[in-house]
């Protein structure tokens, strides 16, 4: 088993990541508090994973409540409904909340224990690559808004999350290289063994070997960690971890969330921000040449197949919720790492997201 931890002082707690973890009550158990613990999940993950779960708390009253299975459900009525069924039940807050699912359920789960009688327990099971390497660690929860992705939230750590890569087994294809636009993202920020396993083993990926899958996720992990470790509410270089994020967050409003999984924006956005580095030479065409190559090795969109147009995209990114001035505040790759750039509405930029706009 890999397992770090995320140091945060009275709010610090650990990651494990192996497979067979749901198994694992032993491991689970003394982090579930109270005498009720709700488990979380969606339509499509509860059949699969819930009920082995479920046995993790044999001394517990445990319910389940299921959301449905999609981004755009990720919102205030969804919210409320959970809410809804908290106080119907009794729970309290020293009673558990269990994420058993991917981002949507993680993010929407943990704004709920945030919220409900001002914090319960919480913990991540993640089932997903994406939410395994980004979502459920650091502690951002939160819902949608018509106007804007992630616009009401919080910042609310778990007690613990636990990676069990077996849940990777059942991802269909697309959802399962979506989350590989995460990982890749921590190569460009500067994690070697991130860059060195991606690179080196396209093959294993594609064959979802637990030993890779372990220690990409693992290496993605502790990149994050260290990060928000520094920098919890994002008011420094924890920005730096939404590269290619305004760009991707952009695509998904303006396709209502449900042309692209998150991932695959991130990934059109990722090139969106690489185009605006060379643009500035800020990065060689060269090292954007071997991303590109790497994420269409992973499946992974690098541009639209969607019609939206450059005044659409700028006028959404004008509404993310990280700018702090007129000008677009923005991650772009620089070398061998990251930085936070203000942008304004220029022809570079409007060029750099042009590109990708063509199939």
């Amino acid at each position: 088993m890999r397992q770090l931890a995320l140091a945060l002082g009275e709010r610090s707690y650990n990651i494990y990541i192996d497979s067979g973890i749901l198994t694992n009550a032993s491991l689970i158990q003394p982090y579930c508090s109270g005498e009720n613990v709700l488990i979380l999940s969606n339509e499509t993950v509860a059949p699969l994973y819930i009920e082995a779960l479920s046995k993790a708390f044999p001394d517990k009253t445990v319910y389940h409540y299921l959301l449905p299975d999609g981004e755009q459900y990720k919102n205030l009525e969804h919210f409320s409904a959970v809410i809804d069924f908290l106080i119907e039940n009794g729970f309290r807050r020293n009673d558990t909340l269990v994420a058993l699912g991917g981002g949507v359920v993680g993010d929407l789960g943990g704004f709920v224990a945030a919220s409900y009688q001002r914090g319960m327990g919480f913990i991540q099971v993640p089932t997903t690559v994406l939410a395994q390497v980004d979502s459920s660690v650091g502690g951002k929860t939160g819902v949608n808004h018509a106007l804007g992705k992630n616009m009401i939230g919080a910042f609310y750590q778990p007690k613990a999350v636990f990676i069990d890569t077996d849940t990777l087994k059942s991802l269909p294809d697309k959802e399962y290289y979506s989350g590989f636009a995460e990982i890749i993202k921590y190569a460009i920020l500067g994690s070697e063994p991130v860059k060195s396993l991606l690179f080196a083993n396209i093959q294993s990926i594609n064959l979802r070997k637990d030993e890779i899958l372990v220690e990409l996720i693992y290496h993605s992990c502790h990149k994050k960690a260290e990060v928000v470790a520094l920098d919890e509410k994002e008011q420094g270089n924890r920005a730096l971890l939404n590269l290619g994020h305004t760009f991707g967050h952009a695509i998904e409003r303006l396709t209502f969330y449900k042309a692209y999984l998150h991932g695959e924006a991130v990934a059109i956005g990722m090139m969106m921000a690489f185009n605006l580095s060379v643009a500035k030479k800020l990065i060689s065409p060269e090292i954007v040449a071997q991303y590109r190559e790497l994420m269409l090795a992973l499946n992974l969109p690098v541009s639209l197949s969607r019609s939206i147009s450059v005044a659409e995209m700028l006028d959404t990114m004008k509404l993310d919720k990280k700018n702090t001035s007129d000008k677009y505040r923005l991650v772009v790759p620089k070398g061998e790492k990251c930085i936070l750039i203000e942008q304004e509405r220029s022809a570079i930029l409007m060029e750099s997201i042009e590109k990708q706009l063509l199939v």
